[in-house]
């Protein structure tokens, strides 16, 4: 069908600290900032975007920055932890050696559904963990940051698996399904694994029954998650698909480099978005993230927002 979900669009989580976040996502993994906004829904905040070397849709993960907001506390019926994706195995020794390098807090490498994997967190205690695609198939990745520290053979070059923990596994499971039309391709009584679109490691759920106390929302956690559609006729599906279910949702929200649309599922704050216009929209390849991009609507206010936030450079990027 032409609405049917294609895969990871994005991930957004919150920092208390965006100057270290962006040195992290820059010099530590080898993310591209291809974005550096402002919140559009809080425009005294920043809102920044690492993905691969041209900000492609599946590639990005995203920061709002909320100086001052209280720790986040990791747990069940949230958004657990973001998975980067990387070609190979070597890729994942290459990082554990470059972990150590930077002190990267980091476990050994493991295995979770036949994939190899390096958990790690940055100092806010983010969750996240590196994917590899050495026996992957399925979505296309990115393409690693050219001018980034990391060889290109071994970059991060997109988003891997949604890890979400739930306390009401069966149930949000079959929202899952029902809902967002995902395929089931493994269960058991504590772990599963769905898919959309062409699959593989760029379109994948890991799904885990958690009975453990609940997660607190604040820095250091995820946000939200949003899913890939093709344009806009596909997202105005959705709407009226959520409208016919009984969905409470945001309505269509124009982002300027993508159009939105949010819903609620239980804990989890699901977004479908649109591949397109994308990031280059504003600012041509070679110069993506080195200054403030505001959307047309908020153009005028840029006199205002340049005197609220905390500017910092980002012209080395």
């Amino acid at each position: 069908m032409s609405n049917d979900l294609l895969g990871i669009h994005h991930v957004t989580a919150m920092t208390d600290d965006v100057v270290r976040n962006y040195e992290f996502f820059t010099q530590v993994l080898g993310m591209r900032l291809v974005k550096k906004t402002v919140n559009q829904d809080d425009i005294h905040t920043y809102h920044t975007f690492f993905a691969d070397d041209g900000g492609n849709a599946g590639t990005d993960m995203t920061f709002f920055d909320f100086p001052g907001q209280p720790k986040g506390k990791p747990g069940t019926n949230s958004i657990y932890r973001t998975s980067f994706r990387v070609p190979s195995d070597a890729a994942l020794e290459y990082y554990k050696n470059r972990f150590e390098a930077f002190a990267v807090k980091h476990e050994d490498i493991s295995e979770v559904f036949g994939n190899k994997v390096l958990r790690f967190e940055e100092a806010d205690g983010q969750l996240f963990q590196l994917i590899s695609d050495e026996n992957d198939t399925g979505v296309e990745p990115g393409t690693p940051w050219k001018n980034g520290p990391v060889p290109e053979e071994y970059a991060i070059y997109g988003l891997g698996p949604i890890e979400i923990h739930v306390s009401y596994y069966e149930d949000f499971l079959t929202a899952l399904k029902q809902i967002y039309k995902m395929k089931e391709i493994h269960k058991d009584d504590e772990f599963a694994v769905l898919e959309v679109g062409e699959g593989g490691n760029g379109a994948r759920v890991f799904l885990y029954n958690d009975q453990d106390s609940e997660a607190i929302q604040g820095y250091g956690e995820v946000h939200h998650v949003s899913f890939r559609v093709k344009d806009d006729a596909a997202i105005e599906e959705w709407e009226e698909r959520y409208k016919g279910m009984g969905i409470p949702n945001s309505t269509i929200i124009d982002r300027f480099y993508f159009k939105a649309l949010y819903a609620r599922i239980g804990h989890i704050l699901i977004e479908i978005s649109t591949d397109g216009p994308g990031f280059a929209t504003d600012e041509p390849y070679e110069t993506m993230g080195e200054s403030l991009a505001l959307p047309p609507l908020l153009e005028p206010k840029r006199e205002y927002i340049e005197s609220q936030i905390r500017m910092f450079d980002t012209t080395t990027n």
